[in-house]
């Protein structure tokens, strides 16, 4: 068995990062606010439906209590459950607080957005009579995950690694850990029927895409791309090293299966 949890990175930040801490309060404060709900209802409320966004459904009224192009954005705070929202705050904290570091507050704002945005309709494209609700933030974050690749290429991520009885953490370079997540989330959007319940790989890979393009159209012009490299690449540490602190800390961004509709959720 082998499992991998990215802990932190090696690129120093100048200022706090309000906007990255702000997110992820928003999206934490609304997922304890779904724990006292019906799940079910709530994805299909505040859920980014690609059958109703174009037109080729309508909800019950009940549901309905949004605008369909309003569920573009509300779904970016809407979880499916504690590994989902775990693995999204996990990554957008990692990485996000260096975009942000380098874009501003009001940029980086609208790189998210635009990018999560930019997701939701790259998903919807690929499955546009489909009726599952998209939930969660992580085609906006892999808009940010796509600012960061890069900028930092070579920055490390300091990883923990479980291999049957060993650990240890790793320093695992950013091109390497966020050109296989892509490539994988390429590599399932090609294979999985569209409208299947479950990852949503094609808003990954409209919002990491998304996120390059914005990038390198806000990006302050004396910010350079492809910074080099700051410390040894694979190096290895026990784990007790996390007790002398690093930076921040969680697992990996994805959208799961938004569960199994309310009846009669249609009109």
């Amino acid at each position: 068995m082998i499992f991998a949890l990215p802990l932190y990175d090696d690129n120093p930040i100048r200022r706090p990062p309000i906007v990255t801490y702000w997110l992820i309060g928003m999206c934490v404060g609304a997922f304890l606010w779904q724990l006292g709900q019906n799940g079910d209802v709530v994805a299909y409320r505040f859920g980014m439906i690609p059958a109703r966004l174009f037109g080729h459904a309508v909800l019950a009224p009940a549901l309905a209590i949004i605008p369909a192009w309003a569920t573009i954005f509300t779904s970016m705070f809407i979880h499916g459950g504690w590994l989902h929202i775990g693995g999204n705050m996990l990554f957008l904290w990692i990485f996000g607080n260096n975009v942000e570091d380098i874009l501003g507050r009001s940029r980086y704002l609208v790189l998210y957005f635009a990018s999560g945005a930019a997701a939701a309709l790259v998903q919807a494209a690929s499955a546009p009579h489909s009726t599952i609700p998209m939930i969660g933030a992580s085609g906006a974050i892999a808009g940010v995950l796509g600012a960061y690749i890069i900028t930092y290429p070579r920055a490390n991520v300091h990883c923990f690694v479980w291999i049957v009885i060993f650990f240890s953490i790793v320093t695992v370079p950013a091109w390497m850990l966020l050109g296989l997540w892509f490539a994988l989330q390429l590599a399932s959007g090609l294979t999985a029927g569209p409208g299947t319940p479950g990852v949503a790989f094609w808003a990954h890979v409209g919002g990491f895409g998304s996120g390059i393009l914005l990038y390198l159209a806000l990006r302050p012009p004396k910010v350079t791309l492809l910074q080099p490299q700051r410390t040894p690449m694979w190096a290895a540490a026990s784990p007790r090293a996390l007790a002398g602190g690093g930076r921040r800390t969680f697992h990996r961004g994805s959208v799961p299966d938004a569960g199994r509709p309310p009846l009669g959720p249609w009109g």
